[in-house]
């Protein structure tokens, strides 16, 4: 009989121990370690090594003038967000890991994807749902596929041992947190079977360039659940995100071996699952018929991605003895050096006033371009004037009241004409090498916040 070993393990970062300690000495987070049962003499056996893999290799080494460059094959799906996030297409053999909060909607996306590959044999894994709740999910989205084989399993034994009677040729599994290897003696869910499950994946996906999902669950603090070996493992991170009080979310790009980390999707959450987002500039724009104080519209960047946001200041007379500063979508401590930066540039009297924050249609924007929107927005409901209808704005502030120039400012100015905006502001210093002739919308340049105030009120 094989002797069993405990070991302990930190649940923030996969560090192992052979004894228990306070303080986790990789990562230093406190009373993290777990005790788990680790079987380690058995030889894993890989039920998926019978399929037959032309790229299986003999040689152990090569000479790296002797590998042959060439372009990675990409599966391309119908939904063009997940191709630009993924940088093409599904590259062959990769490890994808996505992660979101509960009832986001990860399932759905990936479940409407794989229907919508006809000609690919497809298999959901799926170790939370029964068959029928993904076939009720299924009939919602209304998509059919002959090719999509759903197997509610969470043995990788078993698992392995279905992937070679069948040889899909995508693997989607929902979620890895539920997934428990024969050979690791502990719960499902732990560093020790995360970490081994995710590894029996990833040298089935490479060893038969099969493209492998994996959706995984997130802590309280938004991080992936599971060591942090785990992102280390796999060759791409999504991150799907949103507020369930609102219809839009979006994908981001955390890692990606084969493409940019700067691009994003878009979706909406109807009905019938989730539609992709082509023009988000149109949505994120309330349609407003009169034109009211404290709001102005920024020309940011998601990612690659142009997007022109609305955001909303609200200006009061502070009733209690301590102004609120209240922002939702945009970092409180940015608000409150705009605000300095208007009381000490500027002359305004923001100490008495409580003021209020909201970037529209539920999305969080880090962009510092944002920073001349939001000072306008400000100063328009500070003089409870309204701003002109087709004026938007991009361009950092700095603390000493400048207008410092931002990055992709063609990209910017490209999105809100082709929005019918008649006027940008941007940074005087944004002026260098760029022909702004070619642009039927009116550029303004300045350099410092008096000179927009100037202009605008």
């Amino acid at each position: 009989m094989s002797k069993i070993k405990t070991a302990f393990f930190c649940q923030n970062c996969g560090y192992e121990s052979a004894k228990w300690n306070g303080k986790c000495p990789s990562c230093g987070q406190w009373n993290t370690f777990v005790e788990e049962r680790v079987q380690k003499d058995i030889p894993v056996k890989q039920e998926w090594k019978t399929i037959d893999n032309p790229l299986a290799r003999t040689q152990k080494f090569v000479n790296l003038s002797d590998v042959e460059a060439v372009a990675e094959k990409r599966l391309l799906t119908p939904d063009n967000e997940l191709n630009r996030v993924l940088g093409g297409g599904i590259v062959a053999g990769s490890l994808v890991l996505v992660g979101g909060e509960p009832g986001i909607g990860k399932s759905t996306l990936f479940l409407q994807n794989a229907l919508q590959l006809k000609d690919i044999r497809t298999l959901y894994i799926s170790g939370e749902e029964s068959e029928q709740q993904i076939k009720m999910r299924a009939d919602r989205i209304n998509v059919s596929n002959d090719q999509f084989y759903l197997l509610t399993e969470t043995s990788t034994q078993t698992i392995f041992a279905e992937i070679r009677k069948l040889q899909p040729q995508l693997v989607v599994v929902d979620s890895i947190q539920t997934l428990q290897s024969p050979f690791i003696e502990s719960a499902p869910g732990s560093v020790s079977q995360i970490r081994e499950t995710t590894a029996e994946l990833q040298r089935f996906a490479k060893e038969s360039n099969t493209p492998v999902f994996l959706i995984g669950h997130i802590t309280k603090d938004g991080s992936i659940a599971g060591p942090k070996v785990l992102e280390h493992m796999v060759d791409t991170v999504l991150q799907f995100e949103g507020d369930q009080h609102y219809a839009y979310r979006i994908l981001r790009t955390i890692k990606n071996r084969f493409g940019s980390t700067a691009e994003l999707g878009i979706y909406e959450m109807t009905g019938t699952g989730l539609r992709q987002v082509t023009n988000p500039s149109e949505i994120l724009i309330s349609q407003r018929e009169d034109l009211l104080s404290g709001v102005a519209i920024s020309a940011t960047m998601e990612g690659m991605r142009p997007l022109l946001v609305e955001v909303q200041a609200l200006v009061t007379q502070s009733v209690y003895g301590t102004p609120q500063r209240t922002a939702t979508g945009f970092d409180l401590r940015r608000l409150q050096l705009l605000l300095a930066v208007l009381e000490k540039r500027g002359g305004f009297h923001f100490g008495v006033k409580d003021v209020f924050l909201n970037i529209a249609g539920g999305l969080r924007v880090e962009d510092p371009a944002i920073d001349l929107a939001v000072l306008c927005a400000l100063l328009s409901s500070y003089e409870d004037i309204s701003l002109p209808n087709k004026v938007c704005f991009s361009g950092e502030v700095g603390l000493s009241g400048e207008i410092r120039a931002v990055n992709r400012i063609e990209q910017r100015i490209a999105e809100a004409e082709k929005l019918g905006f008649e006027k940008i502001f941007i940074s005087r210093y944004n002026k260098k090498g760029i022909d702004f002739t070619k642009f039927n919308i009116e550029v303004i340049a300045v350099g410092r916040v008096e000179e927009v105030y100037r202009q605008l009120f």
